[in-house]
């Protein structure tokens, strides 16, 4: 685990957790899971990791999650059972993702989410507004060049 104190004088913090591995578990290529620094580090049953996913200490992943490339959970993030995780999408540290959420790709999830959320964008947000509010921004720029008040 990744553990350190800043200073002068930079101090290692011994990590004590351990990596619990449920049944049906699978890793792609190049994954990085970090022991618990107090707690353990838990990957749930029956959950998939692809490629280059990054768990850090005492991250818990839930039963059947689905977590894609070049994602990362930060420490002490927890993911709900039935978690899928789009490609290159984050959550930090000490939140909490719901059971049966969704992650859009390369979101950023920096708080946490109620079950069967459906974000994407960064910071993540619901789906549907991030869209709605990307169709309104278009409109404007349409607005803005044709000068019709109509487009918008």
């Amino acid at each position: 685990g990744y553990g350190f104190v800043p200073g002068a004088q930079t101090v290692k913090i011994p990590q004590l957790g351990r990596v619990i591995v449920q049944a049906d578990v699978e890793f792609g290529a190049n994954c990085t899971i970090d022991r618990g620094s107090l707690s353990d580090t838990v990957i749930g049953e029956g959950s998939k990791l692809d490629n280059q996913v990054h768990l850090a200490h005492n991250a818990v992943i839930g039963r059947y999650c689905f977590i894609t490339a070049q994602c990362g959970v930060a420490g002490s993030g927890i993911l709900g059972d039935y978690v899928q995780m789009g490609g290159q999408s984050g959550v930090i540290g000490h939140v909490v993702v719901g059971d049966h959420s969704r992650i859009g790709a390369f979101a950023g999830v920096l708080r946490s989410l109620s079950a069967n959320s459906d974000v994407s964008g960064i910071p993540a947000r619901p789906r549907n507004e991030l869209y709605r509010d990307a169709a309104f921004v278009t409109r404007l720029r349409r607005k803005k060049q044709t000068g019709n008040a109509d487009d918008a």
